[in-house]
């Protein structure tokens, strides 16, 4: 994430603590986001949710512009992000202020039974991904929180990383329950302002 976007994130997710409730975050990978939510959580006395199943999204994997091998569990063969999300937390001192919840953001959604305060939507790219993260997550909101969604692209060039979020920041703009806040870059920060959904 580009200094630009953190900053905006963080002074959204920061914001959105006054509400007293939790922080969510969809798409965990290394943690540079969630040391920013984390950070949010702590001065507002919250606490930030981050939900992933720590097997990278489509760009990660073998054969992707953004795959990493160091990642890959060499006795799985498969990518494996939550050791090195463990050890960012770690790093920064903010353990206590995170948990971190290894599943697939759709069946999380179906159990999680609270408000949120506010929601980051940073997970997979395809459509299926994005509206199911949408769809999972947004009607969790509490009115006057806050719904972050990352990269959003409207050119159609970027149909891979960027137009699945692009599609659910219109649908969220066009459901009348959100109001845009700001667009830094590619991060579109909105609130929730009907309980209507």
């Amino acid at each position: 994430m580009p200094v630009r976007e953190g900053l905006a994130l963080y002074e959204a997710a920061a914001a959105a603590g006054a509400l007293g409730l939790p922080l969510l975050e969809v798409g965990t990978y290394c943690g540079r986001s969630t040391i920013l939510l984390a950070e949010a959580a702590r001065e507002s006395g919250t606490v930030a949710i981050t939900v992933d199943h720590h097997r990278g999204s489509e760009e990660q994997q073998a054969g992707w512009e953004y795959h990493d091998p160091t990642v890959v569990d060499p006795e799985v063969g498969r990518m494996d992000t939550l050791p090195t999300f463990r050890r960012t937390l770690h790093a920064a001192g903010l353990e206590d202020h995170v948990i971190a919840v290894v599943g697939r953001s759709p069946q999380v959604a179906r159990v999680w039974g609270g408000q949120l305060g506010f929601v980051f939507i940073d997970g997979g790219h395809t459509d299926e991904h994005a509206t199911a993260d949408y769809e999972g997550w947004a009607p969790k909101l509490a009115e006057g929180g806050t719904l972050v969604i990352h990269d959003v692209f409207p050119d159609p060039v970027d149909e891979f990383t960027g137009q699945a979020p692009y599609r659910i920041y219109l649908r969220a703009l066009e459901s009348g329950a959100f109001t845009e806040v700001s667009a830094t870059d590619s991060l579109r920060v909105l609130r929730r302002t009907s309980a209507a959904l």
